[in-house]
């Protein structure tokens, strides 16, 4: 036997520096790169980014207490506030007992121009701040013992903190707090030989992070308060939409009902004919068998078309479609709730088909309902014209009593939505609008194509 050696092949060890093996950053690295890249963005990214700030609406609470045309110069009102407080970091930074009248003057110019830079250039504004600061204790330091704070630069400061957090976001804010905590102590530790934290840092830090604080709050209450409003005018809209399309729904299940119950007869009549007739032609059996067979497609397709429209727990009512022979029935109900309702029929009476009877029946109903709901108290009247072209409606209320009885009862707001989608799907017209003595009035017309008496 020949002996088999079998050998297996490793990779070649690395040349010294080809390639590190991959290390996992440890969770504090990657939050303090995390932290890094944070602080490059908010405060080193477009630092100096030419960002005015905008004028105030004139429509707020404030401004509408001002009367005339100096409603208009409220729109300027945050500028003359940050206008205001450069000038008394300015007043500040100049009363500090100094003898030199130009150091005076040097100070509060340091003093007042990081404040008003806040409108154009915000983030620029905290970074001119903190260069003026030193600047200032330099200036300052033969003179007086604060340190690192000058009065004059710890108002400005402040002022700076306190405007770029509203003008910005609490996160770019909260950057220039920590940078102004590490700018305290290297000047107090550092650039004087190994003092303390100072009082004037802690005290900075102190009044600044409340004023950061409560600049959160607000920004927070209106984020909220946006969000709010935004979710109640999506969940508006889409209780629009639902209540829109569940109207249009039911107008669908009825219509798939009551055409559904037409070709079902004309199915059964077709099948039906030929027995009454004694010895019918052959053609006449052919014409039969071909109006049902095509009434049994027809019918199959709509219902495999409209039915989808149907819930899975909706069942078709076994009672028959309401017509307008059901209305004094519906006219008695209303009477009982307490809407007191005379009705008036004017022309030939006469049976017009299904589609329209449950659409006026319908119509009338919602008119009602709405008069219940928005006109508590008022009196109605239902006017039916049978014309020679189609159906007229008319429902018109009286103003609710004064002062009223009840409440108005808010409803979804489509009933009138749905009439129209009734009408329309009739080819009719209707109007609705409020009348002259402050009622409200619905005028409807559903045409009704006339039938010969020799069509089949």
């Amino acid at each position: 036997m020949t002996e088999t050696t079998h050998t297996h092949s490793t990779p070649p060890e690395p040349q010294d520096g080809a390639f590190e093996p991959y290390k996992p950053r440890s969770p504090e690295f990657r939050a303090a790169m995390d932290a890094l890249r944070g602080l490059r963005q908010e405060l080193f990214h477009d630092a100096f980014a030419y960002r005015p700030l905008p004028r105030a609406a004139t429509d707020g609470p404030l401004a509408r207490r001002v009367p005339g045309r100096l409603r208009e110069y409220t729109a300027w009102g945050p500028h003359a506030l940050i206008g205001a407080a450069g000038l008394v970091a300015m007043l500040i930074a100049s009363d500090n007992g100094f003898d030199s009248a130009a150091v005076n003057l040097v100070l509060g110019l340091l003093a007042l121009a990081p404040v008003l830079l806040t409108m154009v250039r915000p983030v620029g504004a905290f970074w001119l701040s903190m260069a003026a600061t030193p600047v200032a204790a330099v200036l300052g330091s033969e003179w007086g013992s604060e340190w690192p704070w000058l009065s004059g630069s710890f108002a400005c400061h402040l002022f700076v903190l306190t405007i770029v957090a509203i003008r910005t976001r609490p996160r770019t804010a909260a950057w220039m707090w920590v940078l102004t905590a590490v700018y305290g102590v290297m000047a107090e530790t550092v650039f004087r030989g190994g003092h303390y934290f100072g009082s004037d840092t802690m005290g900075l830090l102190f009044l600044s992070a409340l004023s950061l604080l409560g600049v959160t709050v607000r920004h927070i209450r209106s984020e909220a308060r946006q969000e709010v409003s935004a979710q109640q005018t999506v969940t508006a809209h889409e209780r629009s939409r639902r209540t829109l399309l569940e109207e249009r729904t039911t107008i669908a299940r009825e219509l798939h009902d009551v055409v559904a119950h037409h070709m079902s007869v004309v199915a059964i009549q077709a099948e039906a004919a030929p027995y009454r007739v004694e010895n019918p032609p052959p053609e006449l059996e052919k014409a039969f068998v071909t109006i049902r067979e095509n009434a049994v497609a027809a019918l199959t397709e709509l219902r495999r078309v409209l039915g989808v429209v149907r819930a899975e727990d909706y069942e078709a009512p076994d009672a028959p479609q309401p017509t307008l022979a059901d209305l004094d029935a519906l006219l008695a109900n209303v009477r009982e709730a307490g809407l007191a309702v005379d009705k008036a029929v004017t022309g030939a009476v006469r049976e017009l088909p299904q589609g329209v009877e449950l659409s006026a029946y319908r119509i009338v109903q919602e008119a009602l309902s709405n008069t219940l709901r928005h006109a508590p108290g008022a009196s109605a009247r239902v006017e039916i014209g049978y014309v020679i072209g189609g159906l007229g409606l008319r429902i018109v209320n009286d103003p609710p009593p004064r002062p009223a009885l009840l409440k108005p009862s808010p409803g979804a707001g489509h009933g009138i939505t749905g009439m129209r989608e009734r009408v329309s799907m009739l080819n009719g017209e209707m109007t609705a609008a409020p009348t002259p003595q402050g009622g409200y009035e619905v005028t409807v017309f559903l045409p009704v194509v006339p039938t010969a008496e020799g069509d089949a």
